[in-house]
């Protein structure tokens, strides 16, 4: 069996859908940090059968926002002396920047590249393109 250290100071990102980690990873822009990263992938998990893992040590403060958009059901902790100090409750960030991509052919971030691709979340719960009003669909 796998055995990874707890971390003494820093952020874990636990109850991640399994194989979706390395998305997470790159999303946060975690390669720029500097700092020791870890990804734990198809963990055992007794509710989800398999899970991914992310812990950062030595940092408590990211945003961690863009994962209320992947998934409501990961968990975050903010770990000190090597206890859990606090536990964040995830919510849809209110906008999205360069996440997600506007689908509309005549949208202006289809003609230009330099634009920023921001989508804000609407009151059904559905991000809309700050642009056009486009609905985001997967």
């Amino acid at each position: 069996m796998l055995n990874i250290d707890a971390i003494q100071n820093g952020i874990v990102i636990d109850h991640i859908q399994s194989g979706t980690g390395m998305k997470l990873y790159n999303l946060l822009g975690l390669a720029e940090l500097d700092c020791c990263v870890a990804i734990i992938q198809n963990a055992r998990s007794n509710k989800y059968g398999k899970k991914d893992i992310i812990k950062i040590e030595g940092i408590e403060t990211i945003d961690l926002s863009i994962l209320g958009y992947v998934d409501s059901n990961i968990t975050v902790d903010v770990i000190r002396d090597g206890v859990i100090a606090q536990k964040q409750q995830l919510v849809p960030p209110q906008k999205l920047v360069n996440v997600i991509r506007c689908k509309n052919p005549r949208c202006i971030t289809s003609a230009e590249e330099a634009i920023d691709q921001v989508f804000l979340l609407g009151s059904g719960g559905r991000y809309r393109c700050a642009y056009c009003e486009q609905e985001y669909h997967a």
